[in-house]
């Protein structure tokens, strides 16, 4: 059974699709990928709608997702070149979003380079260990305490192609 949020995503599915449609208007050459899968950063409202807004800002331009989160549920990893469409917490289509490149770091070697790109918070390196450890913590549903310094990250860093700021 779905759950509410869920539901919300599924039905807003359809501006995934519009969107879709209005990029490959203008860039016809995409067309024959197919409509790329749609996502959104974090796991609460609140950051996954400030993650959407700072990718049309052009703020942020690179996410950190865990190792162990691609291997646990059979996640392939992007490729250059490969399109995602960002949404908000709901499944609200945001921008389209191009795979520039990835990098496979342990979280103690994050550099302050990366979240600066990453653009969230204040950018600054304390600020992303301070919050991407809590999350991969929720996220592996352990104790910070618990918590391995040398746990790989999938850092990945893309452009926004859509809609052009």
């Amino acid at each position: 059974m779905k759950t509410e949020h869920e539901n919300r995503v599924a039905k807003n599915y359809v501006s995934v699709e519009k969107m879709w449609g209005n990029f490959i208007e203008n860039q016809p050459h995409f067309q024959q990928k197919g409509i790329p899968e749609s996502f959104y950063f974090c796991d609460n409202l609140k950051d996954a709608n400030e993650c959407a807004d700072l990718v049309l800002e052009g703020t942020k331009k690179a996410t950190a997702s865990s190792l162990k989160w691609f291997k646990s549920n059979n996640i392939e990893f992007s490729k250059p070149g490969d399109l995602f469409i960002v949404t908000n917490w709901d499944g609200v289509a945001k921008a389209v979003i191009q795979i520039e490149k990835i990098e496979f770091t342990p979280s103690n070697k994050i550099t302050p380079e990366f979240a600066q790109i990453e653009g969230e918070g204040d950018k600054s390196l304390a600020y992303w260990k301070k919050v991407h450890k809590a999350y991969y913590c929720r996220e592996q549903n352990i104790p910070e305490i618990e918590f391995d310094e040398n746990m790989v990250i999938v850092c990945e860093y893309f452009k926004c192609i859509y809609p052009k700021k």
